[in-house]
């Protein structure tokens, strides 16, 4: 007896359906892995954006003395990612990935000349980098390009906003490790127990409005603008 008549027909396009649906489901998590391994790529220290030479102000902050262990600098970052100025370049971020124009809007919200600078130069090393590889994104502040860039990748809203803000906090821990000087472990505990407000704002992110984007952080938006003028600095922000 054939296989037609050993199983049946509708046995055969089953077995068929269930093939197809496999494979198709083994080239979507493929395709999802590939695109995550990118905006990792993205957004790590290694990709050439000159982020090590960008504090946010937080030199200022430890110049002053009001970051100088772990528990304070755990403190300013948290109030960067829950109401200041990386709450609002994520927010910008998922805003880009979801098809906004936010071009506009991100230089209008920055809040001094330093920090404007920062943002286009990142970005625009970005857009280069990305075109040397393939990929075209007009240049604009970072975390427009880097939303706007992501848009071809198959990964989701707040992983987006999340790995966006990972990379900016990371390169803040980096800053802090070297100039208070922390021990790299403390700097990465820091960084770990971030990792939940990291992600809710992320989560936030992926409905923001542009009504509801906006910064709080106002000891750091004064250290970023202190910052332009202090006499003895490292970092170029």
């Amino acid at each position: 007896m054939g296989m037609v008549g050993r199983w049946g027909i509708p046995t055969i396009m089953t077995m068929i359906t269930g093939t197809i649906t496999v494979i198709r489901t083994t080239i979507t998590m493929a395709t999802i892995m590939r695109d995550r391994l990118l905006l990792t790529q993205w957004l790590s220290p290694a990709f050439p954006l000159g982020a090590f030479a960008y504090s946010s102000g937080l030199e200022t902050a430890i110049a002053d003395g009001h970051v100088s262990d772990a528990e304070t600098l755990k403190d300013w970052l948290l109030v960067l990612i829950t109401q200041g100025n990386a709450r609002q370049d994520a927010g910008i971020c998922a805003l880009s990935h979801r098809g906004e124009d936010m071009t506009a809007l991100a230089r209008a919200l920055t809040a001094s000349r330093e920090r404007a600078e920062e943002a286009e130069a990142q970005g625009a090393a970005f857009a280069r980098t990305l075109a040397a590889m393939g990929c075209d994104v007009s240049p604009a502040p970072l975390p427009v390009a880097v939303g706007q860039a992501a848009r071809n990748l198959d990964v989701s809203t707040p992983e987006v906003a999340a790995l966006y803000l990972q990379s900016y906090i990371g390169n803040l821990v980096t800053v802090a490790v070297r100039a208070i000087p922390l021990g790299q472990s403390d700097g990465q505990r820091v960084l770990g127990e971030l990792a939940g407000p990291i992600a809710d704002t992320a989560d936030w992110g992926a409905t923001a409005t542009p009504d509801g984007l906006g910064s709080a952080s106002f000891g750091a938006d004064m250290a970023a603008m202190r910052h332009e003028v202090q006499e003895v600095r490292i970092y170029r922000t």
